[in-house]
């Protein structure tokens, strides 16, 4: 069954182009997907079709209608999940480091998306066929808890609870360098790099708000284990807060990775070498039931790369 969304442009979102707009709030859908939406006319500004490149002004009343599911663009693949919850409208997972949410960038493989296929067909389509259920997503090294929506509806609700900032998110993350202060708080606006679109940066025309509380867990030698706490839900948003306090996230290969301090212990610096990717775990996550409307949290153990290094530098104890 089709599904209608409306929303209204205010003097915050004045000049942004429709694409741009409809991409931070129907969370889960591609920039793709929304341009064949528009392409097909699904889209319309003040009751009137318009073009991606619309820059929208304040009063303006954006519809947008998202067609019955086609086939999913995507095989399943018998991947297995380490499935936290599951009823008829959502599953919780608690997603492995390494593997990708979705696919793209000619990935169409050995992603979350082809393991959920694989386990069931019952997945909302809001996100379009190459991302059905995706709420919200981990970046491929990050692991964690991850939901998944089974329906529409429950993709609606999910959705609207990331937008409004009442979900409750923590990750734990062991970044370089030993943190001074016990709490701490980071407001930094992030926007794709100019230079790299890949990459996002504080240093950008566009960057939007961006705001992360931290508190420190426990302090190494050289390291501090960190719990991070996102108020927003940017692209890579700890990952750059964390570069741009000058802590960044060991392992991450993007912002800012280091090299092994010469006091570091023999065997932890043997680890460290075939760290590939940010020690970033998403540790716990809570929501409303988007049907019962009963609080839920989930939580999942540290990744055996990012619990043995943790005890290696700890001399034999983690804290978590």
């Amino acid at each position: 069954m089709e599904t209608k969304e409306k929303f209204s442009v205010t003097l915050d979102d004045q000049g942004e182009r429709l694409d741009t707009f409809l991409s931070h709030r129907l969370e889960g859908t591609s920039r793709t997907f929304i341009k064949e939406l528009i392409k097909k006319s699904l889209v319309t500004v003040n009751e009137l079709p318009a073009k991606p490149s619309l820059h929208l002004k304040d009063g303006d009343e954006v519809s947008v209608t998202i067609p019955e599911p086609e086939p999913a663009g995507v095989e399943p693949e018998d991947i297995p999940l380490n499935i936290l919850f599951e009823d008829k409208d959502v599953i919780v997972i608690d997603k492995a480091r390494g593997m990708v949410t979705h696919p793209g960038a000619g990935r169409t493989s050995e992603t979350f998306v082809n393991a959920l296929l694989h386990h069931t067909k019952e997945l909302s389509s809001v996100g379009g066929p190459l991302r059905p259920g995706i709420v919200h997503r981990l970046d491929k090294d990050t692991s964690g808890v991850m939901m998944a929506a089974k329906n529409n509806a429950a993709h609606h609700a999910l959705s609207e609870q990331f937008k409004e900032h009442t979900t409750k998110r923590r990750y734990h993350a062991l970044v370089w360098g030993r943190i001074k202060d016990d709490t701490g708080r980071i407001e930094i606006s992030l926007g794709r790099a100019i230079s790299d679109r890949k990459k996002i940066s504080p240093r950008t025309g566009r960057a939007r708000k961006a705001v992360s509380n931290y508190r420190v867990l426990k302090r190494f030698d050289y390291f501090t284990l960190v719990e991070v706490s996102p108020e927003t839900g940017r692209t890579h948003q700890i990952r750059v807060h964390m570069t741009e306090i000058n802590h960044p996230i060991v392992g991450d290969p993007t912002y800012g990775n280091r090299t092994p301090p010469s006091g570091l212990g023999t065997e932890a610096r043997t680890v460290l070498k075939k760290i590939h990717g940010q020690l970033l775990h998403a540790y716990s996550l809570g929501f409303s039931h988007p049907t019962t409307k009963e609080y839920m949290e989930f939580t999942a153990p540290y990744p055996a790369v990012m619990e043995r290094f943790i005890r290696l530098i700890d001399h034999g104890v983690i804290t978590s």
